[in-house]
């Protein structure tokens, strides 16, 4: 599989972490999810994190049971699913973002069951030519991806994976084996949005988890604001925050631009520490 990977051209994410590299920078990563507050906030919203300092997006596909995520992010899933946000929809989402944007990766982050049903080679296909450039579906053990692998894989998709505080060193370099993009590592022990960041915890994990791997290593889980971020950033190749900005947007559910303006506000608040 890793193979067949070296044949296609630079992608996006790999552009952007080289620059980040020679700028001297880490990347900032947030998450939303799909059709969270409304379908037609997505887009808008996704331009205006770019400007307020994101390197790289992930972007959730709604789903009923979202059962690796917190309170937070679970009631987005439930507001976009009950607005009839499907994975086609999704798709449109980043095709119109591309439009005005094809620099920016985007990586779609979600649960196996929707792509079953769209079918892995159908999906790799249509999320190619959307513009998606990688997929983490927290749900599927690489020992059992191969059938999802491949199609991505022929379609020039990355596939980004979750390592957590207690993955032994044998499922690390397994997981680093087929992965692409960047490394998500789990900072903390339970769903999005829990307990609180053990920095020196942290950067003594992900320094462990580079002795396996050339990929960036992102830390997600537990980043709130600049301060977190700044931390973080010492180590990891970039930081991922979800909760924070979900947060937001349920704070201003039924005023989009002003849930749009706040998570841009977050997110430069966090750039600007990391770049200190």
């Amino acid at each position: 599989m890793n193979a067949l990977k070296t044949t296609v051209e630079s992608k996006r994410i790999d552009v952007c972490f080289a620059r980040l590299q020679s700028e001297g920078r880490k990347g900032l990563i947030p998450y939303v999810t799909a059709g969270d507050p409304g379908p037609e906030a997505t887009v808008p919203l996704l331009h205006a994190m770019v400007e307020a300092g994101a390197d790289i997006i992930e972007l959730g596909i709604p789903f009923s049971d979202p059962v690796a995520d917190g309170p937070v992010i679970e009631l987005a899933h439930q507001r976009a699913v009950s607005q009839g946000v499907t994975l086609a929809d999704v798709l449109l989402m980043v095709a119109e973002f591309r439009k005005k944007d094809n620099v920016t990766p985007i990586a779609l982050m979600g649960y196996l069951n929707p792509i079953e049903i769209m079918g892995y080679e159908n999906f790799a296909r249509r999320a190619a030519q959307a513009g998606v450039d990688a997929l983490l579906a927290v749900d599927i053990p690489p020992e059992d991806a191969k059938t999802l692998l491949d199609p991505l894989y022929k379609e020039g998709l990355e596939t980004v994976f979750l390592v957590s505080p207690n993955t032994v060193d044998e499922r690390i370099e397994s997981i680093c084996s087929v992965a692409g993009g960047y490394i998500y590592y789990v900072s903390l022990k339970g769903v999005t949005g829990a307990g609180n960041l053990d920095i020196s915890e942290v950067q003594s994990r992900v320094e462990h988890i580079k002795s396996f791997t050339s990929l960036p290593v992102c830390v997600g889980f537990g980043i709130r604001d600049g301060a977190s971020a700044s931390a973080i950033s010492k180590t990891a190749d970039a930081v991922i925050v979800g909760t924070a900005l979900v947060k937001e947007l349920a704070t201003h559910e039924n005023d989009h631009a002003a849930g749009c303006a706040a998570v841009a506000a977050r997110l430069a608040e966090m750039r600007t520490a990391m770049d200190q």
